[in-house]
C-alpha cells in the first residue's frame, strides 16, 4: 500500500522547566482536581516519559518488577559537605485500561544529616481506595506517600511533590501532536459486505438535526463567503457545529455548499446520495460507490460524524434549500501538489457558484491563509484560495476546545501508524473554559498563521469510522496494531450516533 503522511492538526506547547522544591511555586496554574487519564498504553506512556527526562540530560533507571522510573540525582545549589541537598525524579505508572494509563511524576528531595521524611498532606477529601476508576474519575487529585523509595547513600529522603510542569510536558508529547491523513490507501471492505443495519428509522422527509446554536456565526453568513474550518478529525463536535452552520445559512435563503476532504473522484457518489431519499439502502450504496469510506486504515475524515453531516445536508435539500456537496481532496498527491489540487477544485466550484456560501472542512494546515513556519516553500490550500479569489471573501477559523478524545491516526513511539481513539489536548491559546457555549470568535485581523477567528467546540469526543474492522481480541498495553501489524479482516460495521 502506498501512503502519504499529511498533517491534519498541528499543536505545539511545552511547560517551562521548574526549579528546586524550595524555589518558586511549581506552576501558576491551579492544581488539578482529578487525575488525567492518558489515552495510550502504559508502556508507551513510560517510554515517552523516559525520553522526556533523558532529553534533559538525565540518566533514567527502571525499578525492578514495578512500573517506576528513577532519574539520576543532581545537587541543588552549592553547599558544604554535610549540608547538601540533592533531587531526583521518580515516575509511577499505572494501567487503568487497555489503552489508558496514568503517569505521576514526582520531584524527590534528599538532605544530608536529616533523619525524618516530611510527609505530604493529602488534599481535603482525598481518600485511598482500590477502585482505580473511582480514584481517577471521582476523587480529588491524589497526593502520594513515598514508602519503599530507594535512598541515596548518605542522604535521607526529605520530601517529594508532584511535578506538574513535567506532567504537562508529557501531556503535550502524547496529546498535542500532528494527526496523519492517509492518502492513497486501498479499500478493505468487500462491496458485498457493506451493510448498515442500524441506520436511523426516521422518515425520508425528517427535518435536519441542527443542534444547539453556534454563537457569533452571523457575520460569516454572507453570500459568496468561503469559510474554512480547521478540522481536528474524528470528532462528533465539529460535524455537529458544521450542521448547525449549514442550517443557519439555509435559513437565510443562501445557496449553500458543503466541501469535504473527500477525494474528488467520489463526487458522483456524494451527488447521488444528496439527491436520494436517504434510506439505509441509499447510505449503503454511497459506501459501495466510495472506496474512501472503506479504506484499510481510516484517519477520521471518514467518520460516522461526517456521514451524519452529509445526512443533514441531504435533509436540508429535501426541504427545498439549495444545497451542494463538493469533494475536493486529491486521490493520491502529497505536499504542494495536493494543496494545489484541493484549491483548484474549490476555485472551480466558486467560479460556477459565485453567490454560494461555502463551508470547507479540512485539516489545520490546509485551511491556513498564510504560509507555515517550518517550510517556506509550502503553500497551504487556504493561502492559494485567498490569492485566487480576491473578490470572494475567504475566512479561516481555527478550533478552540477543551481536552477530550478523537479518532485519528498518529505515529506511536515505535514509529508505527496507530489509528484509534487518542487523547487531544489544546494549547493554552485555544483552550476553552468549562461550561462555555460553542461560539465563533472573530479576530480584528488575521494572525500570523492566517486564521481570522476561532470556532469553540467544547470538550471533544471521538467519532469512529462509519465502517469499522472486525472486532479484535482484548488489547494489552503492548502496541499490536500499527502500520507494521497485520490488519484484522475488516467487516462492515454500523454508524455510531456520531
Amino acid at each position: 500500500m502506498r501512503w502519504h503522511w499529511t498533517l491534519g492538526l498541528l499543536c505545539t506547547g511545552c511547560a517551562a522547566l521548574s526549579r528546586g522544591l524550595d524555589g518558586d511555586p511549581v506552576d501558576a496554574e491551579p492544581i488539578p482536581t482529578v487525575e488525567k487519564i492518558l489515552r495510550v498504553p502504559l508502556d508507551e506512556a513510560l517510554f515517552t516519559t523516559r525520553r522526556l527526562l533523558e532529553e534533559q540530560r538525565l540518566d533514567v533507571f527502571e525499578h525492578n518488577d514495578t512500573n517506576e522510573l528513577f532519574s539520576q540525582s543532581w545537587e541543588i545549589g552549592v553547599n558544604v559537605r554535610g549540608n547538601r541537598t540533592f533531587e531526583r525524579y521518580m515516575v509511577r505508572g499505572e494501567q487503568v485500561g487497555p489503552r489508558q494509563s496514568v503517569i505521576r511524576i514526582f520531584r524527590l528531595q534528599y538532605r544530608e544529616a536529616e533523619s525524618a521524611v516530611e510527609q505530604q498532606m493529602p488534599e481535603p477529601g482525598s481518600e485511598k481506595t482500590n477502585d482505580h476508576r473511582y480514584v481517577h474519575e471521582r476523587d480529588p487529585f491524589a497526593r502520594e506517600t513515598f514508602e519503599n523509595v530507594p535512598t541515596l547513600d548518605g542522604f535521607r529522603l526529605r520530601r517529594g511533590i508532584r511535578d506538574l510542569p513535567q506532567e504537562r510536558k508529557l501531556l503535550a508529547r502524547l496529546e498535542m501532536v500532528p494527526s496523519l491523513e492517509l492518502v492513497g490507501g486501498k479499500a478493505s471492505i468487500p462491496v458485498r459486505d457493506v451493510k448498515v443495519p442500524a441506520w436511523g428509522p426516521e422518515s425520508a422527509d425528517a427535518p435536519p438535526r441542527c443542534g444547539d446554536a453556534v454563537q457569533g456565526v452571523e457575520p460569516l453568513l454572507v453570500a459568496g463567503q468561503t469559510v474554512l474550518v480547521a478540522d481536528p478529525l474524528g470528532t462528533r463536535e465539529l460535524p455537529d457545529a458544521a450542521a448547525r452552520m449549514l442550517c443557519d445559512a439555509a435559513e437565510k435563503k443562501l445557496p449553500v455548499a458543503l466541501a469535504l476532504s473527500v477525494p474528488s473522484g467520489d463526487q458522483p457518489a456524494l451527488d447521488e446520495y444528496l439527491a436520494s431519499p436517504g434510506t439505509r439502502e441509499d447510505l449503503e450504496r454511497l459506501l459501495v460507490l466510495s472506496a474512501f469510506f472503506r479504506r484499510v486504515d481510516q484517519d477520521g475524515r471518514s467518520s460516522a460524524g461526517v456521514i451524519h453531516l452529509l445526512e443533514a445536508a441531504r435533509r436540508l435539500r429535501a426541504r427545498g434549500h439549495a444545497i451542494s456537496l463538493v469533494a475536493f481532496d486529491s486521490n493520491g498527491a502529497s505536499g504542494n501538489a495536493r494543496e494545489e489540487e484541493m484549491a483548484n477544485h474549490l476555485i472551480a466550484f466558486r467560479q460556477e457558484h459565485a453567490d454560494a456560501w461555502m463551508l470547507v472542512l479540512a485539516g489545520d494546515v490546509h485551511v491556513r491563509t498564510a504560509g507555515v513556519a517550518w517550510d517556506s516553500k509550502f503553500e497551504p490550500m487556504g493561502a492559494r484560495l485567498t490569492k485566487a479569489l480576491p473578490s470572494s471573501p475567504v475566512k479561516a477559523l481555527e478550533v478552540g476546545f477543551a481536552r477530550g478524545v478523537h479518532y485519528a491516526c498518529r505515529f506511536n513511539v515505535w514509529q508505527q501508524v496507530d489509528c484509534d481513539v487518542h487523547g487531544i489536548n489544546p494549547t493554552a491559546e485555544v483552550r476553552q473554559e468549562p461550561d462555555t457555549p460553542r461560539k465563533v470568535l472573530l479576530f480584528p485581523g488575521p494572525g500570523e498563521t492566517g486564521f481570522h477567528g476561532r470556532l469553540y467546540l467544547g470538550p471533544l469526543s471521538a467519532s469512529l469510522p462509519v465502517l469499522q474492522r472486525a472486532a479484535r481480541a482484548p488489547e494489552t498495553p503492548a502496541v499490536t496494531h500499527g502500520a507494521d501489524a497485520t490488519p484484522a479482516v475488516p467487516t462492515a460495521g454500523k454508524p455510531s450516533p456520531f
